[in-house]
């Protein structure tokens, strides 16, 4: 079993990007797409999605590594504080990587001086739901995703109020 003391934190680099996204289609293959139909439940469409997403947020991304392999990892979005992923490979789910990735990206977002932070699960994944609400978040709205019909894709989207840090940042010593 893993212990959260082994895992590395860091920022992503580019020579992991096949890794990750992989990391993310597992989890998705998994976790989500029993919750799909149509074309949002395609393997091949995914593929190329999480792909091009490490690609694009590979700068705010971080990664969680074990014995020098990622295991994990959270992005957030360019223009506000949202997070559009958090995957953690499946084989280690449940053992505190997804938390410790939550939590430094939040700590990431308050240095930046967002108030809150929202994201977005399924709202047929109850266990994501259950791991965002354990974490502090509290849900703001279901949202219809996809195309209409007998069979709509139901979203929730969470929000956690944030400590932002105002104050000064130096390199200078304090007397």
């Amino acid at each position: 079993m893993t212990t959260t003391s082994d895992v590395l934190m860091r920022k992503a680099v580019a020579s992991e990007a096949e890794r990750l996204a992989e990391i993310g289609y597992l989890a998705w293959d998994r976790d989500l797409r029993p919750f799909l139909t149509g074309e949002a439940a395609s393997r091949q469409v995914e593929r190329r999605r999480l792909g091009a997403a490490v690609h694009e947020l590979l700068d705010r991304t971080i990664v969680a590594e074990l014995d020098g392999m990622a295991v994990g990892w959270c992005a957030r979005a360019r223009s506000r504080a949202y997070i559009p992923y958090l995957f953690v490979t499946p084989v280690l789910q449940n053992q505190g990587i997804g938390t410790l990735l939550l939590r430094r990206m939040e700590s990431l977002l308050e240095l930046a001086g967002a108030d809150s932070v929202q994201l977005d699960t399924l709202s047929d994944n109850v266990r994501a739901v259950n791991f965002y609400q354990h974490q502090g978040y509290r849900i703001l709205v279901l949202k219809h995703e996809g195309p209409g019909g007998p069979d709509p894709q139901t979203s929730i989207r969470l929000e956690k109020s944030l400590n932002p840090y105002r104050g000064p940042v130096t390199d200078k010593e304090q007397e």
